[in-house]
């Protein structure tokens, strides 16, 4: 199931390896410095050690971390969305290309971004209530401002602006060409 995480579960592992050691619960808690209890319950899957008991333990057994953890590596997307594939969302004249596609699997680092098009006196709409979530943007053509509360902030290509959603906010374009920036949304918004 997407964005449940499986809890580590190596402690067979463990005992397999102990018991075809002819090792006893004793032999490795004393090796490892800890309880038999405690290497008992780990073997059961009953506790997930710390770190540093994990490692003595295992190195009292002599196993390889690679080999406790091998089931658990995974490749890790790269997720690739070529210039031609974009999705475009079009409102009032204001074209909004999606460059970061969110995956359910994302769950709560969870982030869209796009480039935005605001034509000469464009405005953005969807902000003008506000929304759960940050915001971040970078101008990269033209001049325009951000109207957060009731706060004016006028923004040059190159300025960059991040700030709590929550509040009501609109990008205008005070330029004379299309205000161009790059703009990053958590949780997802637009394209969501």
């Amino acid at each position: 199931m997407a964005g449940i995480k499986k809890p580590f579960k190596f402690g067979e592992k463990i005992r397999a390896v102990r018991e075809r050691k002819g090792y006893t619960l004793k032999v490795v808690a004393q090796a490892a410095g800890v309880s038999e209890s405690l290497v008992s319950q780990v073997e059961r899957n009953r506790v997930s050690p710390a770190i540093d008991t994990l490692l003595s333990i295992a190195d009292a057994l002599e196993i390889d971390l690679e080999y406790l953890f091998e089931e658990y590596r995974r490749e890790r997307p790269v997720r690739i969305i070529r210039a031609g594939e974009r999705r475009h969302v079009v409102e009032s004249e204001t074209v909004y290309e999606e460059i970061v596609r969110p995956l359910d699997d994302d769950g709560a680092h969870a982030i869209e971004a796009y480039y935005i098009s605001l034509p000469v006196s464009g405005e953005t709409k969807r902000g003008s209530y506000g929304h759960l979530g940050r915001e971040f943007g970078i101008i990269t053509e033209g001049n325009g401002e951000l109207h957060y509360e009731t706060k004016v902030y006028p923004l040059s290509a190159g300025d960059s602006v991040s700030f709590s959603a929550t509040a009501p906010h609109i990008l205008i374009n005070s330029g004379t060409i299309t205000l161009k920036a790059l703009w990053v949304v958590t949780p997802p918004q637009r394209f969501s």
